[in-house]
């Protein structure tokens, strides 16, 4: 489990600020955080080595790229022995259609949200990757309507 980073305000406002537009200038983040060009690049670069900021991304939209179905993929693992867990987990790895995958308590072992074409696309990476795979029970797909909100900004 993580330990919190301690934040003060401007940090804050800097989290803010690049999570909504991670191309900002420093002088232009600056301004935002109400602090010096300097500072921010010192707090930045604190933030990075702390891990609190990862990476920088564009974010693209899906439809645009021929990848405009979300499917929400409930996964039961055959057993949890570690080599099943770990032959699963490499399969995700390994999996460009899987955008996220969360180990979950309750009924089911994992929850997958999969990116695909159609309803043909994800029947092809189910029958031929998921279902096909050693490690795996079964699956309940549930198919997203519409999206109603999908937001990367986390509150700080």
């Amino acid at each position: 489990m993580y330990m919190p980073v301690a934040l003060d305000a401007v940090d804050r406002r800097i989290l803010a600020a690049l999570q909504r537009d991670a191309g900002l200038s420093m002088a232009a983040l600056a301004e935002v955080a109400g602090a010096s060009a300097a500072s921010c690049w010192r707090r930045v670069k604190a933030l990075e080595g702390a891990g609190v900021l990862k990476g920088a991304v564009r974010l693209v939209e899906p439809a645009k790229v021929g990848r405009g179905v979300n499917v929400l993929c409930h996964l039961r693992l055959r057993n949890h022995e570690p080599a099943t867990v770990e032959a699963f987990q490499q399969l995700v790895a390994g999996e460009a259609a899987i955008l996220d995958c969360w180990r979950m308590s309750g009924e089911w072992d994992y929850l997958l949200r999969v990116a695909v074409a159609d309803v043909g696309d994800y029947d092809r990476f189910l029958m031929r990757g998921v279902l096909g795979h050693p490690s795996v029970l079964s699956v309940s797909s549930h198919f997203a309507l519409s999206t109603v909100k999908a937001e990367t900004v986390l509150p700080v």
